[in-house]
């Protein structure tokens, strides 16, 4: 795909990009305890950033609910980059290691697919985490 952009043109590998994508959705998906991490500790540091913006203390309780609510949403979109980080550099690894890229394609579904079946096993419907 070419990409023109004022006035600079580049190409983007489509496949590189989609088997990159791949990649970190099963990474994503196979390393949920990293990924509860992160974005738990993202969630902390927006609460906590967020905090000095404001001067008095009741408003600030005023609206709790309603900002933990939205770092929250922040927290959870902003998780996916390290994996999509990861993922490129797999995908990077794999191209180098094995010579192509239907290779890192061929493989990152695999591992979707692995990495689904291995989170749906390990549900717990037994307790509710609240």
């Amino acid at each position: 795909m070419r990409l023109n952009i004022i006035p600079f043109a580049f190409e983007i590998d489509t496949v590189n990009l989609a088997s990159s994508c791949i990649w970190s959705l099963a990474l994503y998906i196979g390393l949920d305890s990293t990924k509860n991490w992160i974005s738990n500790q993202l969630e902390r540091w927006f609460n906590f950033a967020e905090g000095w913006l404001y001067t008095s203390s009741e408003e600030l309780e005023a609206t709790r609910v309603a900002r933990e609510a939205q770092n929250a949403f922040y927290a959870s979109i902003l998780s996916i980059i390290p994996f999509l980080v990861a993922g490129i550099l797999t995908n990077w690894l794999i191209n180098i290691s094995f010579g192509g890229s239907s290779w890192a394609i061929a493989l990152g579904v695999m591992t979707c697919i692995l990495c689904s079946l291995f989170a749906l096993a390990n549900q717990n419907y037994d307790e509710d985490e609240d």
